[in-house]
């Protein structure tokens, strides 16, 4: 009976904590861009705002036809705003996957070395100790939509999923 009148309590304090992480949870974050040289945070270019939403859109629905689970960031969007960028943040992106449910890390930046050059690069790591799975980079040739999308479908083809990631097969 007294475990009964205890539940209550157990399950509010169970409310708070991230669910447990199945093994194919990922947390896609968004693909930022990265500008060498700049102080403090830009505004976007148009442009570069939607090409940054259409490549990470398509890597989701890449990490997706893999089998994997994209898992909701959207109650994780203040921590998002807090942390980014991720390819800065040492260990931050990790920290808000774990509190999404997520086993694995997948983000990614593009950086301009020239007007019509640029280089996408992206990260596979595990939620829970932070190491790195996979990576790459490729450089795209040509800044529209297309080319965009091809660096980022090269990439996660011929880089990070072009064999089963370690431990996870």
């Amino acid at each position: 009976m007294s475990f009964l009148r205890a539940l209550p309590a157990l399950a509010v304090l169970l409310v708070g904590l991230p669910a447990a992480a199945a093994p194919n949870d990922v947390a896609v974050f968004g693909i930022e861009l990265a500008e060498p040289g700049t102080i403090g945070p830009r505004p976007l270019k148009p442009q570069d705002a939607r090409r940054l939403g259409l490549a990470t859109d398509a890597l989701r629905r890449e990490v997706a036809s893999r089998g994997l689970d994209p898992v909701d960031l959207a109650p994780q969007a203040a921590a998002i705003r807090r942390d980014a960028p991720f390819y800065k943040c040492e260990g931050c992106a990790e920290k808000i996957a774990q509190a999404a449910g997520a086993a694995l890390v997948v983000y990614g930046y593009v950086q301009r070395s020239a007007p019509q050059v640029l280089n996408l690069t992206i990260t596979v790591t595990e939620a829970g100790s932070g190491k790195v799975l996979r990576g790459g980079q490729v450089v795209i040739q040509g800044d529209t939509d297309d080319t965009w999308l091809h660096g980022v479908r090269s990439l996660v083809k011929n880089r990070l999923f072009a064999e089963p990631l370690p431990n996870r097969s």
